[in-house]
């Protein structure tokens, strides 16, 4: 039995020299000239570089709880507004690609849907009377864009707030419109952001919004309702104004770093 053994040791030892030795034969002579191996290597060196992507999608980024992001996106095309999510429905209004001042004209985009004729989204609208909202193709418009804040105006207090996700970051006294010329109330939309005007009367910096004075319409542009600063601060806060929301300079300016354009404005 003993004997048996060690045969059987001594086949299974020569049996791995063997294998090993055949191994590192082949090891050796895989990609010699003339080889399948050898030929697709060389094919492969003559290939061009790949093509760089036009975009690299981002890691997929978990929201954090309470975040409450808005999305808007710019008017690509001059595209009629329809009451509902079709060619054939009514037109409420005609956007434009630019604003009276001369930014791209956006707009916030409140919901989406996918019909025959392709996706439409339901959007707020820049228009008397304030508080409209219209469907248009998702083709006319380009990137959504998101935004995190909101700003919040309170005319009885003359306040305004700005938050994000939720939270207040921002506070500080405003002036408001005038009886005969009243800051509109509702739900609207930060449009622009300007600087570098030669009128001190509307400080170093001011937002455009989708908000209009329904008094003030034959104003350049229409009678929109800004937030902007003032070189009268003494007059804040108060009713003291054309229907635009002012603030005292360092106001404005600190407000300029913290809100961007696209966040949803609601005037209490």
């Amino acid at each position: 039995m003993a004997k048996g053994r060690t045969a059987l040791a001594s086949g299974v030892a020569l049996a791995f020299v063997v294998t090993a030795t055949a191994v590192h034969g082949t090891a050796g002579h895989g990609r010699s000239a003339g080889s399948p191996t050898s030929s697709l290597l060389a094919a492969a060196g003559g290939l061009p570089s790949p093509e760089r992507p036009a975009f690299v999608v981002g890691t997929p980024v978990r929201l954090r709880k309470g975040e409450t992001p808005a999305r808007f996106a710019p008017v690509m095309r001059e595209v009629e507004a329809r009451r509902r999510p079709s060619r054939s429905a009514s037109r409420v209004a005609e956007l434009s690609g630019e604003t009276p001042e001369g930014t791209t004209n956006i707009v916030l985009v409140l919901a989406g849907t996918t019909r025959e004729d392709g996706q439409w989204v339901r959007v707020r609208l820049p228009v008397l009377p304030n508080g409209q909202t219209a469907w248009v193709p998702r083709r006319a418009l380009g990137g959504y864009q998101f935004v995190h804040t909101r700003l919040v105006v309170n005319r009885e207090r003359f306040t305004a707030t700005l938050f994000s996700d939720g939270h207040a970051v921002f506070h500080a006294a405003i002036g408001i419109g005038r009886p005969e010329s009243p800051t509109p109330s509702g739900d609207f939309y930060i449009r622009d952001k300007l600087s570098g005007f030669g009128n001190l009367f509307y400080g170093p910096i001011a937002y455009g919004t989708s908000a209009k004075s329904a008094v003030l319409t034959d104003w350049p542009g229409g009678g929109f309702i800004g937030v902007h600063g003032t070189n009268q601060p003494d007059l804040i806060p108060g009713r003291i104004s054309h229907g635009c929301i002012r603030m005292r300079n360092d106001d404005i300016l600190r407000l300029s770093h913290l809100m961007p354009v696209g966040t949803p404005l609601t005037i209490e």
